[in-house]
């Protein structure tokens, strides 16, 4: 399926629900993308929110001053994993928590919706992987960039060869992470580039998949007395052509620096900022595709995350067809950010 073909059948399937919606759970509260998704979940005319299990108690009495939180049941984890009416399964906690509680959503015969990213090792999320793939369930990991339009209709330049010899791609994702936020990232040795970089390694992997080298910089250069890696740059390298992805800690209006970059022989695709992403800039050298030649500004709706994600999701649950990114774009993701990180990735 092309990606154009594919963005129309998920804006269908938002836009028809079925008569019955699908059951699933939230296990978790506490990653920073938790609200959202669980928002994009009760707002889904696909998807119906059975209840929400938080295991530690200071990071449920945090939630509960979130009014969004008012919405939803609250339910032990072991409810949740055994009610056979659910179906699926989104865990939401912190990175650290995520794979042995997505362990036991698999083992339960559920298919995952997992957090990014998955765990900073690569033999535990593989085996999650291999399992969910034997038992046909569904492994969707939550990069908030898979369902963009703009990033998507690069990539499909990109493939259709409109952009003619595409020798590079560059993406920049820095945020404004106060001294209280920092502490739990140092807990990884790729610091940024493992907590933000691996969206833009998602699109990366998804148009050329795994690199043959990976070099990074994961660099402390702000005044801050921890160990976080705040500054850091990795350069992926292919058979002709390299991608390129910065991310730092500390950038005051960081969302409007948010930038993608595909760049041909024949045309380049440019958007900053991501979000809302309203505009793409292209330029050709000739016509190609739907573009002309020169550069033109193309306006797009406003991106929301995760509605693409869980249109998809349940989609695939209702017709047991699989998921765009498949079970071995995952392990390869994962594996380009180990990477990436200087974590092993084996």
């Amino acid at each position: 399926m092309q990606r154009r073909e594919f963005i129309g059948s998920t804006a269908a399937a938002l836009a028809a629900p079925a008569a019955e919606r699908i059951r699933v759970g939230m296990i978790g509260t506490s990653h920073s993308h938790a609200a959202g998704k669980l928002k994009g979940l009760l707002d889904s005319p696909e998807l119906e929110v059975v209840a929400v299990c938080e295991p530690t108690a200071g990071a449920r009495a945090k939630a509960t001053k979130n009014p969004l939180y008012s919405r939803v049941r609250w339910a032990g984890e072991n409810e949740l994993i055994s009610d056979p009416s659910i179906r699926a399964i989104a865990v939401e906690g912190d990175v650290w928590e995520n794979l042995p509680r997505a362990k036991k959503v698999i083992a339960a015969g559920k298919h995952l919706h997992l957090e990014k990213p998955p765990g900073h090792e690569m033999t535990p999320f593989r085996a999650l992987v291999e399992e969910a793939r034997s038992r046909k369930l569904l492994c969707q990991v939550g990069y908030i960039w898979r369902n963009h339009a703009g990033i998507n209709a690069a990539l499909t330049a990109a493939c259709e060869g409109w952009l003619g010899d595409v020798y590079m791609m560059r993406g920049t994702i820095n945020t404004d992470q106060e001294q209280a936020g920092r502490a739990p990232l140092t807990r990884y040795k790729g610091g940024m580039m493992f907590e933000l970089g691996c969206h833009m390694i998602d699109r990366v992997a998804d148009l050329w998949g795994r690199p043959t080298d990976v070099r990074s910089w994961i660099r402390h250069d702000m005044n801050y007395a921890d160990t976080l890696g705040d500054n850091t740059l990795a350069v992926f390298e292919y058979g002709r052509s390299l991608a390129i992805v910065s991310t730092s800690a500390r950038l005051p209006g960081s969302g409007l620096h948010r930038s993608f970059e595909l760049l041909g022989t024949e045309g380049s695709v440019v958007i900053q900022p991501v979000e809302p992403g309203i505009k793409m800039r292209v330029t050709m050298r000739r016509a190609a595709g739907p573009y002309k030649a020169g550069e033109q500004e193309i306006e797009m709706p406003p991106q929301p995350r995760y509605i693409g994600d869980l249109a998809e999701f349940a989609a695939a649950i209702r017709s047991g067809k699989p998921l765009r990114h498949s079970y071995d774009h995952e392990l390869t993701v994962h594996e380009t950010l180990l990477r990436a990180c200087g974590e092993p990735a084996v």
